[in-house]
């Protein structure tokens, strides 16, 4: 199963989501995604078989530990792209084309890492070579957004919309959380028009969860929790500290139970 993860980084990943696939027994997943904990969490997990991306960070920390261990051990199967590269792979998948042209990523050596890229020549009297990025099908997208309603309208508040819109439109089922579901009539009384970044018609589930995004930020619902992210970080380095961080915050029954553990440590 291919499935895409929206946000970027540590920034509005749809965490509980992602919690909620490490505690169930999917495995051998490709996944999709401008990385952070999301990517980390379900490496360290052993849930991925292969992960295509444009970087995977945490932002305040530079590398995701458990990414750069996956990556450094050949532990997965890695498509590395140029960012630009990853968003034309969406957009032509969600236009329903099988590539979409670029200049990203010529001139360096993304191509020579990924020899099944293919260069396309310009009909036209300018005849430049271009990378033709193939279209980027997902089985499943995953989102978050600030707000939602019950028909599948999602909301984002903060400063970027990233490409939530795009992994909706390139994948076949489409799954949203929201801090908060609202009434269609109430959109509008945070953020302007522009802001309900996702259609209805690009969602086939809307889940409210609170926290969702926690640790990454949600803004302006909650920054990132740099405290918790660190103590992720820090974990990591040990087996036996993630072992512990794994009993206290993920081996749980349910996300109340997570947000519960996270409220009792603070």
């Amino acid at each position: 199963m291919t499935i895409g993860i929206g946000g970027w980084g540590s920034r509005r990943k749809p965490m509980s989501l992602i919690r909620e696939i490490l505690r169930s027994d999917l495995k051998d997943l490709t996944i999709v995604s401008y990385g952070g904990p999301d990517v980390g969490l379900l490496c360290a997990a052993g849930k991925v078989k292969k992960l295509i991306y444009g970087f995977v960070s945490l932002d305040s920390i530079p590398l995701e530990p458990h990414f750069r261990k996956a990556r450094q051990s050949g532990a997965i199967e890695v498509v590395e792209l140029d960012e630009g590269m990853l968003q034309w792979g969406l957009y032509a998948a969600a236009l329903r084309l099988p590539f979409l042209p670029t200049r990203a990523g010529l001139g360096s050596d993304v191509l020579k890492y990924n020899p099944e890229l293919k260069l396309v020549k310009s009909p036209y009297e300018d005849g430049e070579e271009l990378v033709a990025v193939p279209a980027l099908h997902l089985d499943v997208a995953l989102i978050h957004m600030n707000r939602a309603d019950a028909a599948g309208n999602g909301q984002f508040l903060g400063p970027d919309p990233y490409f939530d819109d795009l992994y909706c439109g390139a994948a076949t089922r489409r799954f949203m959380s929201c801090e908060k579901i609202v009434p269609t009539k109430d959109l509008l009384l945070e953020g302007s028009l522009h802001t309900l970044k996702i259609h209805r018609m690009l969602i086939d589930g809307v889940i409210e969860a609170p926290g969702g995004a926690h640790f990454t930020e949600c803004p302006p619902d909650y920054g990132r929790d740099e405290a918790f992210q660190k103590q992720y970080a820090l974990a990591a380095r040990d087996p036996d500290a993630w072992k512990d961080f794994v009993a206290q915050y993920l081996s749980l029954n349910s996300e109340a139970e997570y947000q519960e553990a996270v409220r009792k440590n603070r």
